[in-house]
C-alpha cells in the first residue's frame, strides 16, 4: 500500500510536535510526551527526527525494549542519532558492550551530527501551571479524591488542551465533559490574499506619511513601553497562525495570548536561529520598503538637516542650547531600540538605530536621501523646537557641512528659495534611489509583492499545522471519551474519522481491540491486538486485557507465549504476572493463578484488575474471600465495573437478591452496553417475580449483543415460564443453529415442543440430545413425564 502524501505544512507541524514533546518531558508528563511523539512518528515513519523523539519518549517512560526496537532496524536505515539512542537503551538494560559499540560507530561517522533528542534547547526552570495542575490531578486520583482530580484536570485542559494525561485522567474517573466544551471547534484557516493587505500588512509594520514620519496606526493606541506593535490585535474572524516569530516583537511571540489556536501557558519553545521563517526578515527590515520610490517619502537624515535650517534661519543661543543637550545623550546612546523611538506621545521623525553612527563616516550609506513633501505644514505649527529636540542630530551648521561633504552637487539653500511654499525639495545622492517625477506624484497604493506572498504562505502553513494538530487531538479525545463511557460503536465511528496514518498506529489498534473486547467480539479484538503487537512487539501497556482475551478464547499456546515474552521484557511488570495468572487459570490451577495475581497487585498496588481476577478465581470456593478481593479492587478504582459485577455474582449465589441487584445496577451505570450485566439485572428481577421488567432488560441485552447465547437462553427459559412458547421456540432454534453442540438448548427445545403438543419435533430433539449427551438419561425420563401445557417450567439445566 502506497503511503499517504505528506501535506505541505509538515515542516511547521514537525517543529510544533517537537516543542510539545520536549515540554511534556521537561514537566514529567511522559505519557503525554509518548502520545504526541507517536502522532509525530505516525505521520512519516521514515523521518529520523520523529523516530528519535519517539524513542526518547519511550525510554523516559521506562519502555526501554520498545525504544530499542524502534532504533534497531537494518544497518542501512540507521543514522548516528539512532546509534546514539541505542547506546542509551543498552546502557539502561546493562548491555554495556553493545552501548560502547554503538557509540564507537557514532564517532567513526565523519558527518556526525547529534540528534535533536540530545541537543540543547530552551527549557523552563519550573513547569507551567497546566502541568502542575495535571500532576496534582494524578495525585488526587491515586488518593481517591475524584472531585479534586476533576477540577485539576479541567483547569489543566482549559489552560493547555494538549495535555493528553489530563484527558486520560478525566476518562479514568468517568467525569468527562462534552468534547465541544473541552476542545471548542476551530475554523479552517484561510490564506491571506492581496485584498487583505490594508488590514494585515499595514498594521504589522509602521506606516509612512508623506512627510517621511513613522506614525502609529490610528486604529489603536501605542502598546506598553512605547512599542508600536503593543496595541496590535488580530482579527476576530480570521484565525491567526501558530507563530514562532523573532523575539523583538512580543505580540508575535508564541507565549502571547493573541494566537487563536493556542491557549495561554501552552507548551511551546522558541524557534532556533537556523529555522527562522521568512516573515521575520520582513519585520526586522521594515524601513527599506518605506524609503523606496513608490512611497515618495524622504529619508530622515537629509530631512532633518534641511528642516533645522528652515525652523531656525537665524541661530540663537537658546535654540542651540536646546539642541546640544539631546545631541550629547544621543551620542552617548547611539543604539536605541526600535520601540523606544515611538515612546513619545507625538508622531516624531524616527531614523534607524544606525543613524547617529553613520553621521561620523562619509559615504556610509550612499542612497539615504529623499525629497521631502508637506514638511513645512508641520514645521510651521509651532513644534519645531520639539522636532529638533527629538531628532538627535547636530545643529544646522554642522549638518550643512556634512551634507555638502556627501553630495556637493545639491544646493539646499537654492532649493528652498525655489520653493515658495516653504517645503524642502532635495535630490538624492544616488539616482537609483528615487525614480524621476516621484516628487510630484502621490504615493501609489500598496502592492502585493513577492515577499508579502511568501510571508502570507508562511503564516498560512503555520495556521494549517496548528489546525491539523488541534483537530487531530480533538478526534482522539472524542474517541477516548466514548471508550471511557463504553459507547463502543460510537467510538469505532470516531476512530474511523482519523487519518489513515494514525489508524495504523499502535495506540489506535489497541483502542480498537478494547472496543471489540467490550462488545464481546473476541475474534475482531484478537486481530486488532495481534496487529498492534506486530508494530510494537515489546509493548507492555494494555497486555493484561490481551491476556484475558486469550483466556476467553481458550488459546493456551498463544497465552503461554505471551506470558513468557512479557516476563522476559520486564519481570517487575504487573502485566506479565497477570498473563501468567491467566495461563494457570486456563489450566485449572487456581492456587498458582492466585499467587500470580497477588504478585501483580504487590508490584502495582493501583492495578484493580489483579484484585478483580483474584476475586473471580475464588468465587467458587470462598465467597467471603472473593468479596474482599472485589472490594479491594473498588477501593483502587471505583469505576471498575467488573468488580461490581463480581460482587453482584457473589451476593446472588448467597441468595441475597437485593444486594445482588444493587451491585449489578452499579455495574450497569458504568457500562450500560454490557449484555452480561444487563442479563444479570434481569435475572435478579426474575427471581423477585418481576417478569415484565426482567423481560425488558433481557430484550435490551439481546439488542446490544444479539450473539450472546447465555442471555438469549435465559430469556427463552423465562418465556417458557410466562407461557410464551412461540417466542421461546424462536430463541431456542436460533441457539440450536449457532451452538449445535449445547445439550441444554436441545433439552429445553424438546420440552417446549412437548408443552405445545408437537410430539414429533419433541422426539426428534430428544434423539439429538441423546446423541450429544448420552449420559443424560435422567433428564430424558423427566422430560417424558412432562404433560402438555401443565405449567411445569422446572427443568434441570445440567
Amino acid at each position: 500500500m502506497q503511503p499517504e502524501p505528506l501535506p505541505t505544512f509538515v515542516p511547521h507541524l514537525s517543529q510544533r510536535f517537537q516543542s510539545l514533546v520536549w515540554s511534556c518531558l521537561d514537566s514529567d508528563l511522559v505519557k503525554s510526551a509518548v502520545f504526541h511523539a507517536e502522532r509525530y512518528y505516525a505521520i512519516d515513519t521514515r523521518n529520523h527526527d520523529a523516530r528519535h523523539l519517539y524513542a526518547t519518549a519511550l525510554l523516559r517512560a521506562q519502555q526501554t525494549y520498545s525504544a530499542l526496537h524502534l532504533v534497531s532496524g537494518p544497518r542501512d536505515e540507521q543514522c548516528t542519532g539512532c546509534l546514539e539512542i541505542k547506546a542509551k537503551c543498552c546502557t539502561t538494560l546493562g548491555r554495556y558492550r553493545q552501548a560502547r559499540e554503538a557509540l564507537d560507530a557514532t564517532l567513526r561517522d565523519i558527518n556526525y551530527v547529534s540528534s535533536k533528542s540530545s541537543t540543547s534547547r530552551a527549557a523552563r526552570d519550573f513547569p507551567e501551571d497546566a502541568a502542575i495542575r495535571c500532576r496534582a490531578g494524578n495525585a488526587a486520583v491515586k488518593g481517591n479524591q475524584l472531585q479534586q482530580a476533576r477540577q485539576h484536570y479541567e483547569a489543566a485542559l482549559k489552560s493547555n488542551p494538549y495535555l493528553w494525561e489530563a484527558l486520560e485522567g478525566l476518562c479514568a474517573i468517568g467525569r468527562i465533559p462534552d468534547i465541544d466544551q473541552l476542545f471548542p471547534p476551530k475554523p479552517v484557516p484561510v490564506k491571506r490574499g492581496p485584498l487583505q493587505i490594508d488590514d494585515t500588512t499595514t498594521r504589522n509594520v509602521p506606516m509612512a506619511t508623506g512627510a517621511g514620519f513613522f506614525t502609529p496606526d490610528a486604529s489603536g493606541p501605542v502598546g506598553r513601553g512605547g512599542n508600536l506593535f503593543g496595541g496590535w490585535r488580530p482579527d476576530a474572524v480570521q484565525p491567526q497562525p501558530f507563530r514562532l516569530g523573532a523575539v523583538e516583537f512580543p505580540r508575535d511571540s508564541i507565549g502571547g495570548s493573541d494566537t487563536s489556536f493556542l491557549p495561554d501557558n501552552s507548551f511551546q519553545m522558541r524557534r532556533t536561529t537556523r529555522s527562522q521563517p521568512s516573515n521575520v526578515v520582513l519585520q526586522t527590515n521594515i524601513p527599506r520598503p518605506l524609503s523606496s520610490a513608490e512611497e515618495a517619502g524622504p529619508v530622515q537624515k537629509k530631512l532633518r538637516s534641511t528642516a533645522g535650517r528652515q525652523i531656525d534661519p537665524k541661530p540663537k543661543s537658546s535654540s542651540k542650547t536646546a539642541v546640544d543637550e539631546p545631541l550629547k545623550k544621543a551620542r552617548a546612546r547611539p543604539a536605541l531600540s526600535f520601540a523606544n523611538i515611538f515612546s513619545s506621545s507625538h508622531s516624531q521623525p524616527a531614523a534607524p538605530s544606525r543613524a547617529p553612527t553613520t553621521l561620523t563616516k562619509n559615504n556610509a550609506q550612499p542612497n539615504v536621501t529623499h525629497t521631502a513633501t508637506r514638511r513645512s505644514n508641520r514645521l510651521q505649527s509651532g513644534s519645531g523646537a520639539k522636532q529638533l529636540h527629538l531628532s538627535k542630530h547636530p545643529p544646522a551648521t554642522r549638518r550643512r557641512q556634512a551634507t555638502h561633504g556627501r553630495n556637493k552637487s545639491n544646493e539646499p539653500d537654492k532649493d528652498e528659495e525655489a520653493n515658495p511654499s516653504g517645503e524642502v525639495a532635495e535630490s538624492t545622492s544616488t539616482p537609483s534611489a528615487l525614480s524621476p517625477g516621484s516628487e510630484a506624484s502621490p504615493p501609489p497604493p500598496p502592492t502585493w509583492t513577492l515577499q508579502q506572498e511568501q510571508q502570507a504562505q508562511e503564516e498560512y502553513e503555520h495556521e494549517l499545522a496548528e489546525h491539523y494538530l488541534y483537530d487531530l487531538l480533538r478526534k482522539f479525545a472524542s474517541a477516548a471519551r466514548r471508550l471511557a463511557l463504553y459507547d463502543c460503536k460510537t467510538c469505532l465511528r470516531e476512530l474511523e474519522q482519523l487519518p489513515v496514518a494514525h489508524q495504523r498506529s499502535t495506540s489506535v489498534l489497541i483502542m480498537v481491540g478494547k472496543v471489540h473486547y467490550e462488545l464481546q467480539d473476541y475474534a475482531s479484538a484478537e486481530r486488532a491486538f495481534r496487529s498492534a503487537r506486530e508494530i510494537e512487539p515489546y509493548r507492555l501497556w494494555d497486555m493484561e486485557v490481551y491476556s484475558t482475551l486469550l483466556w476467553h478464547l481458550q488459546r493456551n499456546i498463544e497465552l503461554s507465549y505471551l506470558a513468557q515474552e512479557l516476563l522476559n521484557i520486564n519481570p517487575q511488570s504487573s502485566q506479565a504476572w497477570i498473563a501468567i495468572g491467566n495461563l494457570f487459570s486456563l489450566q485449572k490451577d487456581r492456587s498458582q493463578a492466585l499467587t500470580c495475581f497477588k504478585r501483580a497487585s504487590q508490584l502495582d498496588p493501583s492495578c484493580a484488575y489483579a484484585f478483580t481476577l483474584s476475586g473471580h478465581e475464588t468465587i467458587d470456593e470462598n465467597l467471603d474471600r472473593s468479596i474482599n478481593f472485589f472490594e479491594s479492587a473498588l477501593r483502587v478504582d471505583a469505576r471498575h465495573y467488573n468488580a461490581w459485577y463480581g460482587l453482584g455474582t457473589c451476593y446472588l449465589r448467597a441468595s441475597k437478591i437485593r444486594r445482588a441487584e444493587y451491585h449489578f445496577r452499579k455495574a450497569m451505570e458504568i457500562h450500560p452496553n454490557n449484555a452480561v450485566v444487563l442479563g444479570c439485572v434481569a435475572m435478579t428481577l426474575e427471581r423477585r417475580k418481576e417478569l415484565n421488567s426482567a423481560l425488558s432488560y433481557y430484550n435490551k441485552a439481546i439488542e446490544v449483543s444479539p450473539e450472546n447465547a447465555l442471555v438469549r437462553y435465559r430469556r427463552a427459559k423465562m418465556m417458557v415460564s410466562m407461557r410464551k412458547y412461540d417466542e421461546a421456540i424462536e430463541d431456542l432454534e436460533y441457539l440450536r443453529r449457532t451452538t449445535p453442540e449445547e445439550a441444554n438448548v436441545i433439552f429445553q427445545l424438546a420440552k417446549v415442543y412437548r408443552l405445545i403438543g408437537d410430539e414429533v419435533k419433541s422426539a426428534q430433539a430428544l434423539a439429538v440430545a441423546r446423541d450429544i449427551a448420552p449420559k443424560s438419561l435422567n433428564k430424558m425420563k423427566r422430560l417424558l413425564e412432562t404433560v402438555r401445557d401443565d405449567g411445569d417450567d422446572q427443568m434441570d439445566e445440567g
